[in-house]
């Protein structure tokens, strides 16, 4: 039987990962505060008035920005206090103010040095979250596939490397693909499973030392003839999940 593991949300899109013991969830929308910010390198044309999705790739990201792994970031839903250890240097603003996003953006500059491709900017927009595909979906990781990938790479294989929502136990690996179009419960949620997750260059990263040192999509590519692992889910009922959960169709 298919279980949660573990759940998260990630704040700050690039930046850590949060975790959670329990998730209250909506319809049709992601975890609260889950990409809620991002920080534009250089020019995006984003606009808070009409947000829109863009590119990962006009954000500060793992897949172009390694060395963001080597920051350990905490945000406060509460407050919208965000704070980043790294490097021997503790700095915490409050993103919800224009002062506070401007020390951000200062903070930032220093660390990102030659890896800027203009002005670094805080970006939110209400109700709006930065997600890779443009929708409000859960994303969900096998962790029986991030074995398996282990297993082909060689090497055991961090499951934050996917930066998933939701963690599960218990399916055989790549299961999970099969689950495309079918919908589930987990505790008082319900679910429908839209699409499967391709994987980017983030996934490469190496999360306690800030570099690269596999190449998953092209292990996927080379080995299974697709770079696919995890999926998105939209939320139809909503409620409360929680570690333990268990993952039923009805």
């Amino acid at each position: 039987m298919a279980e949660i593991a573990s759940l998260y949300r990630y704040p700050v899109k690039g930046f850590s990962p949060e975790a959670l013991e329990a998730a209250d969830l909506r319809p049709f929308h992601r975890f609260e505060s889950d990409r809620a910010y991002a920080i534009e390198n250089g020019p995006s044309g984003f606009d808070p008035a009409a947000p829109g999705h863009l590119p990962k790739a006009k954000f500060l990201c793992l897949m172009k920005n390694a060395r963001l792994a080597s920051l350990d970031t905490h945000f406060d839903s509460e407050t919208q206090v965000w704070t980043i250890d790294g490097h021997g240097d503790r700095f915490s603003a409050d993103l919800s103010t224009s002062a506070g996003r401007a020390a951000t953006e200062a903070f930032l500059t220093d660390f990102m040095g030659d890896e800027r491709r203009g002005p670094l900017k805080v970006l939110s927009a209400p109700g709006h979250a930065f997600t890779d595909v443009g929708k409000p979906y859960v994303s969900f990781i096998n962790l029986a596939s991030v074995g398996a990938i282990g297993d082909l790479v060689g090497k055991p294989v961090d499951p934050l490397r996917f930066r998933a929502n939701i963690n599960l136990a218990g399916l055989e690996p790549w299961q999970e693909l099969e689950l495309v179009g079918r919908e589930a419960r987990i505790g008082d949620v319900r679910l429908r499973f839209t699409k499967r997750t391709q994987r980017c260059a983030a996934t490469n990263v190496d999360l306690e030392t800030a570099t690269r040192d596999l190449d998953i999509p092209g292990t996927l590519l080379r080995n299974l003839d697709h770079m696919d692992c995890g999926i998105y889910a939209d939320v139809l009922d909503g409620g409360t999940i929680r570690i333990g959960d268990a993952l039923r169709f009805d």
